[in-house]
């Protein structure tokens, strides 16, 4: 089992892994003996041109920066399905914020120095002691034995790999950016991992007559109108009653990180605060504090919005609709009529 350990900002302010992984697994043999000498070949041993754009089909480049390259994209293919394993559910961009830490320069470094790659590297002899304990070169040497392994053995090999040495890089990544999102750092732990983990069979489309087999392949809309597109309904019941809001955001200092925004804001219509709410964005802000502010108004119970049987008024929402459009319409003919007796002819 890892032990828990913090992770320190750097100096630009993005957060690096610091993770002590106590059951290393073995690090795999490369048995083609050429790919294994291009590994740990810095370009500085032959000291190649970097400006050419090809390399001639006799005389290919003997360094490492295609493995480099080629490993670059099998790390960012295994840890996206590692991540889809050990936390299905998570959305989009948390998931890319969480690869971005797990295979950075740091995380990477750290894993080439346990194996004490850097110690077989060939480079220019006037340049040993920098390279050797640069980071990024530390970095650049795990990607391209991972490029040699998956070149040597295929992605399966890479996979039986990787999984159980990253999975304690990944738990800890979640737990950082779940923290920079504003949520509880210590989540209980996913049912899901990646030695018991198995996808579940899809279930069999229904058949019969009339039954479409795409339908069958989502899940049936929510039946909650009150889901989304709160703020657009908020301004209307305002615009229907001759009032404006207000959106402070003043209480978005200090909030988030670099790395993610959390805005908080409140809705203010005249001296009074209506609701208040905070998200990634300023709009998702100003929807949840337009919930409340439904709330407060007096148009949906408090508990409507979480409800899958909860009945709108159709009334209200309909009275709401008419008293904007009226107010619209009244408001472009006043604009026309204003225009109009500004380029009447003066006789």
């Amino acid at each position: 089992m890892p032990r828990r350990s913090h992770a320190d900002p750097n100096t630009s302010g993005k957060s690096v892994l610091r993770v002590t992984v106590e059951d290393v697994p073995p690090l795999p043999e490369i048995q083609d003996e050429a790919i294994r000498t291009q590994i740990f070949t810095h370009r500085s041993f032959y000291a190649r041109p970097t400006h050419l754009f090809e390399d001639l089909p006799d005389d290919p480049s003997p360094d490492n920066e295609k493995l480099e390259h080629l490993g670059d994209s099998v790390l960012n293919l295994v840890v996206t399905g590692l991540l889809r394993q050990v936390y299905p559910c998570i959305r989009v961009g948390a998931s890319a914020k969480i690869r971005a830490l797990v295979v950075g320069n740091h995380t990477l470094a750290s894993i080439s120095v346990l194996y004490r790659l850097p110690d077989g590297l060939r480079m220019h002899p006037a340049q040993t002691m920098t390279l050797r304990a640069s980071a990024n070169i530390q970095a650049d040497l795990m990607e391209a034995y991972v490029g040699g392994l998956y070149e040597d053995q295929g992605l399966e090999v890479v996979k039986a790999w990787l999984h159980p040495l990253l999975t304690p890089y990944v738990h800890e990544a979640y737990r950082i950016i779940r923290k920079e999102h504003g949520l509880d750092p210590e989540a209980p732990p996913s049912d899901h991992s990646p030695a018991n983990d198995s996808p579940a069979p899809p279930s069999p489309p229904p058949s019969g007559p009339g039954i479409s087999v795409l339908s069958s392949s989502y899940p049936p809309p929510a039946r909650t109108i009150f889901s989304v597109g709160h703020l657009s309904f908020f301004n209307q019941i305002l615009q229907q009653q001759n009032r404006s809001v207000q959106w402070d955001f003043s209480g978005s200092l200090g909030e988030g990180t670099r790395s993610t925004t959390i805005w908080v804001v409140k809705a203010l219509v005249g001296d009074e605060c209506l609701g208040s709410g905070r998200g990634s964005t300023k709009k998702a802000a100003k929807n949840e504090a337009a919930k409340q502010g439904l709330v407060h108004l007096g148009v949906a119970p408090n508990t409507s919005f979480r409800s899958s049987t909860f009945s709108p008024d159709w009334r209200a929402m309909r009275s709401a609709a008419a008293g904007a459009y009226r107010a619209g319409v009244k408001r472009m003919c006043m604009g026309l009529m204003s225009k109009a007796r500004f380029l009447r002819p003066r006789v």
